[in-house]
């Protein structure tokens, strides 16, 4: 993996305050304890831009700070236009979200998917902006990352 180009990974939800950022801190805690931290970014936005320089929703805060992970630097932003130039891979919470992103930049399976494709529980990340259920939305993130970035360390041999 020494050779290996940077990985950027951007999450999206609709609003940028409660999944996306907690998908990208605790993907970003998992990369840092794997010391892959010089080989992967992390990154979030919304597909709304309704929170743009917002900090987290305070439920993803919590939970976060509750198991450790440093919620520090996050500020909301919107889905950029040049995403795919930007990012090597976007994970989306939802169907919605996928549909979203695709009518922005287009259908491209290989590099656009829901993070839940890592999971096969699981169909999408119910959104704690309506269900109050941030510990849920935590813990299939959790495991979504876990898995997610296992496929990436296997496929970079690291």
């Amino acid at each position: 993996m020494n050779n290996m180009k940077k990985i950027h990974l951007l999450f999206v939800c609709l609003g940028n305050i409660c999944r996306s950022p907690m998908a990208e801190f605790v993907m970003r805690d998992l990369i840092a304890k794997a010391q892959l931290s010089d080989k992967i970014s992390t990154a979030s936005c919304g597909t709304s831009g309704w929170h743009d320089g917002e900090d987290m929703h305070t439920g993803t805060k919590r939970i976060l700070q509750e198991q450790g992970i440093d919620t520090q630097g996050f500020v909301s932003s919107r889905l950029p236009e040049n995403a795919l130039l930007q990012y090597d891979y976007i994970a989306v919470m939802d169907d919605n979200n996928l549909r979203d992103v695709e009518r922005r930049l287009g259908r491209n399976s290989q590099r656009i998917f829901k993070l839940t494709d890592f999971c096969e529980d699981f169909d999408f990340v119910p959104d704690p902006w309506y269900t109050g259920n941030f510990e849920e939305c935590f813990e299939i993130i959790y495991l979504c990352c876990e898995n997610w970035l296992s496929l990436i360390k296997k496929e970079n041999n690291c």
